[in-house]
């Protein structure tokens, strides 16, 4: 999911389908631009680095004067939604799924989900390669109730197809009313047709965190967020571990899409040595990288048996702390590949009620991978299938025991 960077923290927001906004790096900017639209008529042409934007308003003169709608009962389309198309153009035109321009209507959606007030059926979604595909579905969500998985691609929406459909129509048509359905036709690897699922919408709570133990001196911590109460609770988690006298430790981060950045960072100091860098944030040039650093809690030293457990569905602040860990040693990871969401969004106010969601940067591992690129691999490639998952079997798991014990 992305970073939404706000002011000193960075809210995680993945395109998420009233579901759920998460993932590592959301900016909330810090330029704003208030009052109305401009009186678009009286702008003159201009030149920006050489480009010439004649074409632009001579478009936008021929299509005041000339056109007609092709229906009488079409809805007449004033100056403002025209200029609203054109910056959403403007976004699309970067070919990148995390920039996004929101109008009125959409940005207030939007905020309603940073704020975590929203219904739906509890699964982040990304528009990708001409559908809309299952980041991961949220635990005990309804689209975990109805067996919604990681890297499933929902191919329509109610009947309407999705090929060529941005993140944010997917999350028009499937978000809505508690109680109510909406059936998505997904594609799924191993599977030969596609197939049917309803998802009865409900009012989304987003679960932090859950600890368990097995047989051996093993303790389970289950991470499904990195929310504001993130790293209380993982500390919480964490006392409860070495209170227990156990001394090897499972981080299960498999489905979790992300959240704040400071929570990534948190928990990897009580792993880490001070100063040590756990991400950094490459700007493309624009300003010096800048880089993250562990707090030093650091009190584990060398006395840890630690895994990872990370899948496709693992994403953003996840691959951060898994991607940090492993390159400094301190962790082996179990399962498959992440799935590669390292970039970082600003949102920046157009007017006083729209606004842009733009990348600004890129999140780079200690060691210098991008995230974004290659995702984060794993020590010991292990795959659960959607079998293994309606059979009730874990290898994933089962490896980490194995490596444990």
């Amino acid at each position: 999911m992305e970073f939404l960077r706000k002011h000193a923290a960075i809210l995680a927001l993945g395109a998420v389908i009233a579901v759920a906004f998460y993932s590592a790096g959301y900016r909330a900017g810090e330029n704003r631009i208030s009052g109305a639209v401009a009186n678009i008529e009286n702008a003159q042409p201009a030149e920006i680095n050489n480009i010439d934007f004649s074409p632009f308003w001579k478009a936008w003169n021929t299509i005041n004067e000339k056109y007609v709608p092709a229906s009488t009962t079409g809805k007449a389309i004033s100056d403002k939604d025209k200029l609203y198309g054109a910056i959403g153009g403007l976004a699309a035109s970067l070919k990148d799924p995390y920039t996004v321009f929101f109008p009125p209507v959409e940005s207030e959606l939007f905020q309603s989900d940073i704020r975590g007030n929203f219904e739906g059926v509890g699964m982040e979604v990304l528009a990708q390669e001409g559908a809309i595909t299952v980041i991961a579905p949220l635990k005990d969500s309804p689209a975990m109730r109805a067996g919604m998985l990681a890297g499933d691609r929902i191919i329509k929406i109610d009947g309407k197809e999705t090929s060529g459909m941005t993140t944010e129509d997917a999350v028009q048509l499937i978000r809505g009313p508690g109680g109510t359905a909406v059936t998505v036709t997904v594609f799924r690897q191993g599977v030969k047709q596609p197939f049917d699922v309803q998802l009865v919408r409900d009012v989304i709570n987003i679960p932090v965190i859950n600890t368990s133990a097995f047989p051996g001196g093993v303790f389970v911590i289950e991470l499904y967020s990195f929310s504001e109460q993130s790293p209380a609770l993982f500390r919480q988690a964490l006392r409860e571990f070495v209170m227990s006298g156990d001394k090897k430790l499972i981080l299960d981060l498999r489905g979790n899409p992300g959240g704040y950045l400071e929570a990534a960072i948190d928990m990897a100091s009580w792993f880490l040595p001070s100063s040590k860098v756990v991400v950094r944030e490459d700007f493309g040039g624009r300003q010096p990288e800048r880089s993250y650093r562990s707090r030093g809690y650091d009190i584990f030293k060398d006395n840890l048996k630690f895994v990872i457990l990370i899948d496709k569905g693992s994403a953003s602040a996840s691959e951060i702390l898994a991607g940090a860990l492993k390159e400094h040693g301190k962790a082996v990871l179990v399962g498959e590949t992440t799935f590669g969401k390292g970039s970082v969004q600003e949102l920046v106010d157009i007017t006083s009620d729209t606004s842009l969601k733009v990348t600004v940067a890129r999140w780079l591992t200690p060691n210098g991978l991008s995230i974004s690129e290659k995702g984060i691999e794993p020590d010991y490639k292990v795959v659960r299938t959607p079998a293994d998952a309606q059979a009730g079997r874990d290898p994933q798991m089962d490896k980490a025991l194995e490596i444990l014990k």
